[in-house]
């Protein structure tokens, strides 16, 4: 097995936002904020090669919308999600299965474009499975008003439409070798997180249940979060098995930090130290 970080750019959220109750002037430490509140996350996204599979777990936020939509995410970066496929070696033909956390715009836009410049939307991925999950799906498809902005159906019902949308079953294991599927509902319903046996360590991909390393101590929780007490719990029950099993945890939106281990501390679970994905 090869993993493969494709980074896909880089976009601002409200600092406030992305810390909820925590107050401005202790997160800003690991995350400063821009003159206008706004902090820079990654959207990095990672890619599996297994045998005859390659799986890419999640892609991005695309490019779709229009220019109203992007000026409030401010993306910039040179990288691309055609551009890191490259780097790695790959085309988007030759992706097997498409892995979504779960269907918020910055972590799915990228799997769906506009076909030659017209209104016709097509999949970015032609030869590949788009897997999510029936509750999270039933979820994005008939959202919430607190949310509804986040699940654009441009970017959702072209992988059901074109056939390639299947289902992941909770009960059953995910069918590529040494990969598990974490479910959580803090964030938004039936979150998936992929854990992944690599190298003798199991390596999860954190989405959105912790963004980034600022985000580990328990009440850093975001206030996009639907349940946010529940997030509370399910990063204490993470946490302390990660610290227990020394898990290596993959970072979707931390703008600095690809890797983390956390240890336990007199204060609760704390960072341990931060690496990237190659030195492993």
């Amino acid at each position: 097995m090869k993993l493969h970080v494709i980074d896909t750019g880089f976009f601002k959220l409200d600092g406030g936002a992305m810390f909820g109750v925590v107050p401005k002037t202790i997160w800003q430490r690991s995350n400063p904020a821009d003159e206008n509140n706004l902090c820079t996350w990654a959207m990095r996204c990672l890619l599996i090669e297994d045998g005859n599979k390659l799986v890419l777990i999640d892609n991005g936020i695309g490019d779709k919308q229009d220019a109203r939509f992007f000026s409030h995410y401010y993306l910039h970066g040179d990288a691309t999600l055609v551009s890191s496929l490259k780097k790695a070696g790959f085309a988007p033909e030759d992706v097997t299965d498409m892995f979504l956390t779960h269907l918020h715009f910055d972590h799915c836009g990228g799997g769906v474009r506009y076909k030659n410049g017209s209104d016709a939307l097509e999949l970015v991925f032609p030869n590949a499975t788009y897997w999510s999950n029936a509750d999270h799906w039933k979820w994005a498809t008939e959202p919430n008003q607190r949310e509804k902005a986040s699940f654009l159906k441009e970017n959702i019902l072209p992988m059901q439409e074109s056939g390639h949308l299947k289902f992941i079953d909770p009960t059953q294991p995910f069918p590529v070798q040494q990969f598990d599927v974490l479910f959580m509902d803090g964030h938004t319903d039936k979150m998936m997180l992929p854990v992944i046996n690599y190298k003798g360590h199991k390596l999860v991909y954190m989405a959105d249940l912790l963004p980034s390393v600022g985000h580990i101590p328990l009440p850093y929780v975001m206030g996009y979060d639907t349940r946010p007490l529940l997030t509370l719990n399910e990063k204490a029950a993470f946490l302390n098995k990660a610290a227990d099993e020394q898990y290596i945890l993959f970072f979707e939106h931390d703008a600095t930090n690809e890797c983390c281990t956390v240890e336990h501390t007199e204060k609760g679970v704390r960072l341990k130290e931060t690496f990237s994905l190659s030195e492993l």
